[in-house]
């Protein structure tokens, strides 16, 4: 019974990779001047808070002066935190389908480079966007941090060898008192 209900839940898994692909497809599908005051009004609030927490005293003139000069930094975070954050979900999925190694990082960096190149394309047709091959080179670094953080995860969680030999230890143990 329970075989059962893991072979039919098991699709769900991927259900956070397709959300994190319909939130960078909607992202993406804002216009150039929305998106800019988007990551701009981020910038914005990560100098107002270095303000605070040095207690620099600046005036409202300096802190759009540094969260312009931020600003870019700020949108390429972004790009590269939209594509960790997919090659996590879309690596743990693959990873629970029995897909490890080199051919998860092949198949779970194809998906998320793939979806870049899509997402760039799809900026093509949005006002005021356009498509950068810089862009996808970013949202590849992510994604490959993503993928490389998973397989990491997984092969120090699933594959450690202290537990392997308590195991075997154990194991020898019960069968020399029969």
């Amino acid at each position: 019974m329970n075989k059962i209900v893991l072979f039919f839940l098991k699709p769900f898994s991927f259900l956070p990779a397709l959300v994190m692909m319909y939130l960078i497809y909607m992202f993406s599908a804002q216009p150039g001047e929305q998106s800019g005051a988007l990551s701009y009004r981020i910038s914005y609030e990560v100098v107002e808070l270095k303000d605070r927490i040095l207690d620099t005293g600046y005036d409202e003139y300096e802190l759009a002066q540094q969260a312009s000069e931020i600003h870019p930094y700020v949108r390429k975070a972004a790009h590269m935190t939209e594509y960790f954050l997919l090659a996590v979900a879309v690596s743990f999925p693959l990873y629970v389908y029995g897909v490890r190694g080199i051919w998860l990082i092949l198949l779970a960096g194809i998906i998320c480079v793939g979806y870049a190149g899509f997402d760039e394309y799809h900026q093509s047709f949005v006002q005021s966007r356009g498509p950068s091959v810089k862009d996808v080179g970013i949202d590849s670094i992510g994604a490959f941090l993503g993928i490389l953080l998973v397989q990491a995860f997984c092969w120090s969680t699933l594959h450690n060898p202290t537990k392997k030999k308590r195991k075997r230890g154990k194991r020898m143990k019960n069968s020399k008192n029969r």
